[in-house]
């Protein structure tokens, strides 16, 4: 499904749930990944890795079409300011990384399903997020923002499909 959340919790590959001592919590991989992972796939990614800190979900960022230019100074620093560190080389998608995800997330309107290999074997949503214009303040505060409560809305759903199992 796309725009909405599939119901990932029940797939043969694994299972999500695990027990520990304060209770039971979901264990996801997720991959984000945007046009060139220079800016909305790491802030998505570096975000989430800092709300699960401490347990076994990950998250990692890539790119269909990265590139070796140096990260925005601007994109860097005031995902700083929000406390998202997304330094870093960035990375081309590949199937290793879809098939290590339990759920792929587009986070770019410039990315089309199409553009990844065989992605219908793969649980993919899209979020579609625009890209900045390089030294944008505005719009780069603007796009993480977004992207956060995307992610927040993502953790609550996680967290909600755990309770009502």
């Amino acid at each position: 499904m796309l725009g909405n959340f599939p119901n990932f919790l029940h797939t043969k590959k694994q299972s999500f749930f695990s027990a520990t001592k304060t209770g039971v919590f979901i264990e996801m991989r997720i991959l984000f990944v945007c046009k060139h992972n220079r800016f909305r796939s790491r802030v998505a990614s570096a975000y989430y890795n800092q709300l699960k800190k401490g347990n076994k979900n990950k998250a990692i960022g890539a790119g269909i079409y990265p590139n070796n230019d140096p990260l925005d100074k601007n994109e860097v620093e005031i995902s700083k300011d929000f406390g998202i560190d997304i330094k870093g080389e960035p990375r081309k998608l590949n199937e290793k990384m879809l098939k290590w995800s339990d759920l792929t997330i587009i986070v770019a309107d410039d990315v089309k399903l199409s553009q990844i290999k065989n992605h219908e074997k793969y649980k993919i949503v899209v979020w579609k997020i625009n890209d900045t214009d390089i030294g944008n303040k505005k719009e780069i505060k603007k796009i993480i923002k977004k992207i956060i409560n995307r992610v927040n809305s993502l953790n609550k759903r996680l967290k909600k499909e755990v309770i009502n199992k």
